[in-house]
């Protein structure tokens, strides 16, 4: 690759290179500069911020479908694609890097168990201004069409203006016909409550599948989960320093 005034732009998700959702990101990013692919060669819906340390990781050039974009398909977590991509596969640094768009929800608590938002911190670890995209529609089949705009102005934006150090977007959208427009949000307050579906296979061994119930305990009407109900694009600035600095002067008090 040459350097030109273009913006680079690497994109990576979580559900894998073939997922609809990261081929219309594809799109969109084409529009806005040089694309780079490195996304997982299989779904790793889930996996929070893992990194692969006890086997092997294996990245190779693929070609999934038209478009100038240059792709990767990469054995390992999203944050293993964000890490490959920088240190082996490209010549400089991105001026962006979006994950997803992810077939599901990552507003609220679900940023933290995230492959998608994953990608987006660790590109923001490494300074460089990330965005993590999600839909609330876990359907193979959902339809990606109407966000192609509030994509393309957000990243707009954010290239643009950049974003503080330590700092990167969380983006969800409503499973709608009617987006409103887009609305800055905090986090909302909420948790999941696990259930295990517990079974026996036909040998007899016991396994489990995991479900549950999100639920929100947050009552606020500037949270991300208030404008998706609302029908809005929620966009949340997320920071990636988890120290409790409110705490810092009481913890002090205690030694």
């Amino acid at each position: 690759m040459t350097e030109n005034k273009r913006p680079l732009i690497l994109v990576s998700n979580d559900d894998g290179i073939t997922a609809p959702g990261i081929r219309t990101l594809i799109k969109v990013m084409n529009q806005l500069g040089d694309v780079v692919v490195v996304a997982p060669d299989s779904p790793q819906s889930g996996k929070g911020h893992a990194i692969t340390l006890d086997s092997i990781l294996e990245c190779k050039p693929i070609n999934i479908d038209d478009g100038e974009q240059i792709e990767y398909s990469c054995s390992g977590t999203p944050a293993d694609c964000v890490k490959i991509a920088k240190n082996e596969i490209l010549n400089r640094k991105p001026d962006l890097c979006v994950s997803g768009i992810n077939h599901g929800s990552n507003a609220s608590i679900n940023v933290i168990y995230s492959g998608t938002m994953s990608a987006a911190i660790e590109a923001g670890i490494e300074g460089i201004p990330a965005i993590g995209f999600s839909l609330l529609d876990y359907s193979w089949k959902a339809d990606f069409k109407p966000l192609e705009p509030f994509i393309k102005e957000i990243a707009s934006k954010v290239l643009q203006n950049g974003l503080p150090d330590g700092v990167v977007l969380n983006v969800n959208f409503p499973k709608t016909e009617n987006l409103k427009g887009i609305k800055v949000a905090r986090q909302a307050r909420a948790n999941w409550i696990e259930e295990f579906d517990k079974r026996t296979n036909p040998q007899g061994k016991e396994y489990y599948w995991l479900t549950g119930k999100f639920i929100n305990l947050d009552k606020g009407e500037d949270t991300d989960i208030a404008a998706l109900d609302q029908d809005y694009v929620s966009v949340v600035p997320v920071k990636f320093d988890l120290t409790a600095h409110h705490f810092l002067q009481n913890l002090n008090a205690w030694f």
